[in-house]
């Protein structure tokens, strides 16, 4: 039963994934990537936050607090928070920044702005090779939701059914399909949290699972995690809403204000992580043998409910991976066929892309399988790549006077020493390898740009003004 109701749900979802084409032209390549700038606060809400609450939150977040204890949820729920209203500033010129410079993703912006083909390079090739990490995530959840069915094929057969799905979704309706998939994975979502969470509360009692689960975990924070805990926040926080699928999500909105109305919502969703704490402290307490922490809320689920109910759950699971993973996706494509190649004429960028994304899935199955890991390690390590933007999208936005080659420098010191102290092991006495790199990054662009000299300074974005239909949607 529980697999016939999950695999009800993905056709369904298929179904409205394909008939979201209906009456758009998608041979259009802004009308594929950005559904031509029209989707009012609803659409553009759901495609956010379906890109945000992703399998990570579902699956990852009650695996690290299976594995680390509570304390390790802190960052995790920390910066989300701050990124919100940062957003909320910052979301509406970036989506003005698109309109100005007619982007389609994150390196044209840069492009656009600064004239430089080296810089939309740098930005390029950074924004893929740290999305890969993102990749593993997705697939990681999917291949755990999928285990939680009783679905006992190998980790390679699971992850090339999610990329089938995952491609299938975009394929003939671009952005358009996730949109209006994360209507229905947001709703199956809430409800698999909720129950899940009720499920063990009222299984256990919420004072029994507390308890017992306390005889596992640590529940205080010493100095180093302490550290760990508030650098990750800040970075974080910064990066939020720079990852190369979330900004083409802006650029699907039909004005400022329409940004600015779906991100005073957002943070109601934060209401769900209670019913993930205790999911995981169920399976903590009631000493679930599990393979990895990543099936802390699966295990919980597979224990607690009914098998309809189960195949409800897992199907939010996966829609949760699938749906971002097809954002992913349709963001890498472009990133390849437009901002890496360029030469392609803008009638061949969209087969282009579609062959990119096939690409990418393969990578990202690929270290899936040979470098299995913690999920909330796996964001950690994307933000150490994705959150060195923020200062040239802080000059795009507010700066002038700031050479194109000091950005430049900046990201790729920062880079080489984020990817060198992943690989090292490198311990900073807690201190979040990426904002240590970030704080060298600036450095990098203030000092570079004080000692150049440059023929031309762009106007900042906040000093742009667009038509007032535009402004006001």
């Amino acid at each position: 039963m529980a697999s016939f109701v999950f695999i009800a749900i993905i056709l369904f979802s298929l179904v409205v994934a394909f008939s979201a084409m209906r009456g758009h032209n998608t041979s259009d390549l802004k009308e594929y990537l950005v559904a031509s700038r029209q989707f009012g606060g609803p659409l553009l809400f759901f495609l956010a936050v379906g890109e945000i609450y992703s399998i990570g939150t579902m699956i990852g977040f009650p695996g690290g607090i299976y594995a680390k204890g509570p304390t390790y949820g802190i960052w995790f729920l920390g910066y989300i928070l701050l990124g919100y209203p940062l957003g909320y500033f910052l979301n509406p010129l970036i989506w003005r920044a698109g309109q100005l410079y007619n982007a389609l993703t994150l390196p044209d912006l840069f492009k656009g702005h600064f004239n430089s083909r080296a810089l939309e390079l740098t930005v390029t090739i950074t924004a893929i090779i740290f999305m890969i990490p993102w990749g593993q995530l997705q697939f990681t959840g999917l291949i755990v939701a999928l285990h939680g069915l009783g679905w006992n094929l190998n980790p390679l057969a699971l992850s090339l059914i999610a990329a089938v799905l995952a491609f299938a979704y975009i394929a003939a309706s671009g952005i358009r399909a996730p949109a209006m998939v994360s209507i229905i994975k947001d709703i199956l979502l809430v409800l698999a949290l909720v129950v899940t969470g009720v499920a063990a509360a009222s299984a256990g009692g919420l004072s029994h699972i507390f308890q017992a689960a306390s005889q596992h975990v640590h529940s205080q924070m010493n100095p180093t995690e302490e550290r760990f805990s508030m650098s990750t926040i800040f970075f974080q926080s910064l990066g939020f809403y720079l990852f190369p699928f979330a900004i083409p999500n802006l650029f699907t909105a039909r004005s400022e204000q329409t940004i600015r109305k779906a991100q005073i919502f957002m943070p109601l969703y934060m209401l769900m992580y209670p019913f993930l704490v205790v999911a995981a402290y169920f399976s903590l307490g009631q000493n679930l043998h599990l393979a990895s922490p990543n099936q802390a809320f699966m295990a919980a689920a597979v224990a607690l409910l009914p098998h309809w109910l189960l195949g409800m759950v897992a199907a939010g699971a996966a829609l949760s991976g699938l749906v971002v993973l097809a954002g992913i996706s349709l963001a890498m494509g472009p990133l390849i066929s437009r901002n890496l190649l360029g030469h392609l004429p803008e009638i061949r960028q969209r087969s282009g892309a579609q062959i990119a994304i096939v690409i990418y899935l393969a990578l990202s199955i690929f270290f899936t399988l040979v470098t299995p890991s913690l999920m909330l390690t796996l964001v950690n390590t994307a933000y150490f790549g994705i959150t060195q933007f923020f200062p040239g999208v802080i000059a795009i936005l507010f700066l002038r006077r700031i050479n194109p080659y000091a950005i430049i420098a900046g990201i790729l010191v920062a880079d080489v020493m984020a990817i060198a102290m992943v690989v090292g092991k490198v311990s900073l006495d807690g201190w979040n390898i990426g904002f240590v790199c970030l704080i060298v990054n600036i450095v990098i662009v203030a000092v570079g740009s004080l000692i150049s000299r440059r023929v031309e300074s762009p106007v900042p974005v906040i000093y742009a003004r667009l038509s007032g239909a535009l402004q006001k949607g």
